[in-house]
């Protein structure tokens, strides 16, 4: 009998304690041994020469837009281009049709999931008034990734606005909630300023600087008030972080490659709407700073806030185009070509893709290569260039706002709980993925 059902031999693995040229073993879908080992002791064995080992990938923001607008992303389709990305595990957001408010729409997501899943997957659930007192109770369900809250209006109708509410979601739970701050006040008397523009070079004009830190400064300070840990999501203005920097004990941050990556105007001038997104792409000072933020530690996570939307609604005429853009299929090609530039080093990389992730939703048995944990890995080749295009991209609606840019640092393959997903841009065997388990809630989804 083989002492492993894998090893993975050859490669440069990332440990927490660093980058080592060692084997990894694996049996029953988790991390049996690290070292030195005997391929030949193993029922499989994969030769990872050439290649770093990354602990799997995990995305803590998706929108695969199922139920209710599935003609532009579903489960299926979503985790599809995850796996070609790299990534291992996503977290889906709420703001379906119907929304994501009770333990039934929870229960449905998971049987949708059920054998069309290609990655492993967790659930929120939305703060909203009508469920706002039984959030303690719905954010502990099996495989709920916690609460999510939209302080100001984006795609969808799951809205939170007034303080009222948003002290009865911030006082009803445990678990940390991550949250859309945008002050939707003022988006409101701004509004405005986009409908006479009718051209997206005004996005980051109507939702300003002021619109995030005031949503940001409203957030923590009830945060502060009831002892709850908050996650900023898609942080994108220099004066948040500042501002955050000094509430890291009850405030964690998330940052998106789009805002590492695009900036104003150049972005409005050369996409249109295909670079509209909530928060919007700012101009480079703010790009700027949330690279110094990754790098004096302040940013926890990358999301890719992956949200598709179809090239002919991209096409109306704004404001009345929708915001959003894929992007689960190249945030780690995105984040290495940043490191092989020098901009940030791959062990940070992976404690934002990685660690972070692990750490701040407190996710069971994912999220490094350590001896116990699950088996799930990203090989990547960090020498190889390509060149991103949308016919490659396995989202449903087909395009990336990043085509025809050359990134450096290709997913080989994509390895979940011991077994590979993904090779060399293919797909392989049927979709496995299973629910996420949390050290929070009571136990596993069956």
């Amino acid at each position: 009998m083989s002492r492993f059902e894998l090893v993975i031999h050859g490669g440069h693995v990332v440990t927490p304690s660093g980058v080592l040229a060692i084997d990894v073993g694996v049996k029953d879908g988790r991390i049996a041994a690290i070292g030195q080992l005997d391929s030949g002791q193993a029922a499989e064995s994969i030769d990872a020469t050439g290649l770093f080992v990354l602990p799997g990938i995990i995305d803590t923001q998706v929108h695969f837009r199922e139920p209710g607008a599935t003609h532009k992303e579903d489960l299926a389709t979503g985790t599809k281009a995850a796996v070609l990305g790299g990534v291992t595990s996503i977290f889906e957001m709420p703001n379906t049709n119907p929304l994501t408010l009770t333990a039934a729409d929870l229960a449905a997501k998971f049987a949708a999931a059920r054998g069309r899943a290609w990655c492993d997957h967790a659930f929120f659930i939305g703060g909203a008034a009508e469920n706002a007192d039984k959030l303690h109770e719905l954010e502990r369900i099996p495989g709920c990734a916690g609460v999510k809250v939209f302080m100001g209006s984006s795609t969808g109708n799951l809205l939170v606005e007034d303080d009222t509410t948003l002290e009865r979601i911030v006082r009803n739970g445990n678990r940390r909630i991550a949250v859309h701050a945008e002050d939707e006040p003022r988006l409101k008397e701004r509004k405005h300023i986009a409908d006479e523009a009718k051209h997206p070079r005004a996005h980051p004009v109507w939702r300003d600087e002021t619109v995030c830190l005031k949503a940001t400064q409203r957030l923590v300070s009830l945060a502060r008030k009831h002892g709850r840990r908050v996650h900023v999501l898609h942080v994108t203005t220099a004066e948040e972080m500042e501002y955050l920097a000094e509430n890291k004990d009850i405030a964690t941050v998330e940052v998106t490659p789009n805002h590492l990556t695009l900036s104003a105007p150049d972005a409005y001038e050369k996409l249109g709407t295909r670079a509209q997104m909530n928060p919007p792409v700012r101009e480079m000072k703010h790009q700027n700073a949330l690279w110094r933020a990754i790098a004096e530690g302040v940013v926890d996570v990358v999301g890719s806030d992956h949200a598709p939307h179809t090239l002919e609604e991209k096409a109306n005429t704004y404001p009345g185009s929708p915001s959003g853009m894929p992007g689960v299929q190249t945030t780690l090609p995105l984040l290495l070509t940043a490191a092989s530039r020098g901009k940030v080093s791959l062990e940070r990389v992976v404690d934002l893709l990685c660690h972070g992730p692990q750490r701040i939703y407190q996710i069971a048995g994912k999220g490094r290569i350590a001896r116990g944990y699950d088996a799930d890995f990203t090989l990547v080749d960090l020498q190889a260039w390509k060149t991103l295009e949308d016919k490659d991209m396995g989202s449903k609606v087909g395009w990336t706002p990043f085509a025809g840019m050359r990134v450096c640092g290709v997913p080989k393959m994509t390895i979940i709980r011991g077994w590979a997903v993904m090779r060399d841009g293919e797909l392989l065997g049927a979709p496995s993925g299973q629910p996420i388990r949390f050290a929070e809630t009571i136990s596993p989804v069956s």
